[in-house]
C-alpha cells in the first residue's frame, strides 16, 4: 500500500493547481482584447471558401487542430484534419486549390508545417496561421495571421504546452462559433450533424415519435364510476386515467394524486363518478412539437403525464416521463 504524501506536498499541489488555472484564464482573457481585423478577415475568408477547410498541426497543437476540425465540421463548416507530418508523405493530395488551410503552431516554426506551406500555396489554397509569434516564418507566409500568444506557460518550467494550447483551443472555438452564427446554423442543423447521439435524440425527436397512441391511453367517460376508472388506470400503466367527452376531447385527467386527495376527503370509491374527482383543463401538447418541449413543459409544471391533442383538440395520445426517458430525451 502506497504511503500518503505529506500534507505539505498536498498543499503545494493545490496551490500549483490554482496557479495553473489562473495563468490559463489570464491567457484566454487576453485573447479577447487582441481580436480585431485579422479575426474578421479569417471569418470572411472561410465563409467565401468554395472548398473545404483543412486544419493541420503537430504535437500538442496537432491535438487542438484535430478538435478544431471536428468542431467546424459539426457546426456547418466542412472541415477535416490533416496531420502535418503525414501531409508531406502523401496526404497533401487531399488539399485542393479552393481549400483553406489553417495551420496551428505556438512557435510558428514547426518544421513539418513549414515543409508543406510552399506546396499548399503552389496549389492555390489560402493559408490562415494561428501562432504565438507574429514574426515567425509561418505567420509571415500566411494570408491571415491569428495571434494566440501567451505571456507564459502554466508549467512551472515554462516548457510544457499548457497556456498556449488553452489559448489555441479558445481561439479556435471563437472562430467556430462566429462561423456558426454567420451561417445561421440552428439547433436542427446541429442535430442533423449528431443523429446518433443524445443531441440528435433531443433535437430531432417529436412528440408523435414517443407518445402512446390514443388506443393505448387509459381513457373512460366522465360518467364512469371511479372504481371502473381505477381498473382502467391500473391496466394503462401511466399513473393516470383520462376522462374523454363524446367529442373525443379530454375533459380532465385523474392521477394517483387525485386518488389520494379523494380518499382524504372521504369519497365513496364505489359510488362516485370520475367527473367528480378529475382535474379539469389538463395540460396538452401537439404531436408535432419536439419531445424536448414536452419534457421542458412537464418539468416546469411539475407533472408526470401530458396529454397529446390534434389540431381540433381531440385526444391523440399521451406520454409520461418514463416514455421520454426510454426514448433518451431526458
Amino acid at each position: 500500500m502506497n504511503a500518503m504524501p505529506p500534507q505539505s506536498s498536498l498543499s503545494r499541489a493545490l496551490q500549483l493547481g490554482r496557479r495553473v488555472l489562473e495563468i490559463e484564464a489570464a491567457a484566454v482573457a487576453a485573447l479577447a482584447g487582441r481580436l480585431g481585423e485579422a479575426f474578421e478577415q479569417a471569418i470572411a475568408l472561410i465563409l467565401q471558401c468554395r472548398g473545404r477547410v483543412i486544419v493541420s498541426g503537430i504535437g500538442k497543437s496537432g491535438h487542438i487542430a484535430r478538435k478544431f476540425a471536428a468542431t467546424l465540421a459539426s457546426t456547418g463548416t466542412p472541415a477535416y484534419f490533416v496531420h502535418a507530418a503525414e501531409a508531406a508523405h502523401g496526404d497533401l493530395g487531399m488539399i485542393a486549390a479552393e481549400d483553406i488551410v489553417i495551420a496551428i503552431s505556438n512557435s510558428g516554426a514547426s518544421a513539418e508545417l513549414l515543409t508543406i506551406v510552399p506546396l499548399v500555396k503552389r496549389r492555390g489554397a489560402r493559408l490562415i496561421a494561428m501562432t504565438g509569434d507574429g514574426a515567425s516564418p509561418l505567420a509571415r507566409e500566411a494570408d491571415v495571421h491569428l495571434d494566440a500568444a501567451v505571456d507564459e506557460e502554466a508549467c512551472p518550467l515554462n516548457l510544457a504546452p499548457t497556456a498556449s494550447t488553452t489559448a489555441e483551443l479558445a481561439l479556435s472555438d471563437a472562430l467556430a462559433v462566429a462561423l456558426l452564427d454567420a451561417r445561421g446554423f440552428g439547433a436542427e442543423d446541429f442535430a442533423r450533424s449528431h443523429p446518433g447521439g443524445s443531441l440528435g435524440r433531443r433535437l430531432l425527436t417529436h412528440v408523435r415519435d414517443v407518445m402512446r397512441p390514443r388506443e393505448r391511453v387509459p381513457a373512460v367517460t366522465g360518467e364512469a364510476f371511479l372504481g371502473e376508472a381505477l381498473l382502467v388506470m391500473t391496466r394503462g400503466g401511466m399513473g393516470m386515467a383520462v376522462a374523454v367527452a363524446p367529442s373525443g376531447k379530454p375533459e380532465g385527467i385523474f392521477t394517483d394524486g387525485d386518488l389520494r386527495r379523494a380518499l382524504e376527503n372521504g369519497i365513496d370509491v364505489r359510488a362516485a363518478r370520475l367527473a367528480e374527482v378529475i382535474t379539469r383543463g389538463p395540460h396538452t401538447i401537439g404531436p408535432d412539437a419536439l419531445a424536448v418541449e414536452a419534457a421542458e413543459m412537464m418539468e416546469r409544471l411539475r407533472i408526470s403525464q401530458l396529454l397529446v391533442v390534434d389540431g381540433e383538440g381531440v385526444l391523440a395520445g399521451a406520454l409520461n416521463t418514463h416514455d421520454l426517458m426510454q426514448a433518451g430525451v431526458i
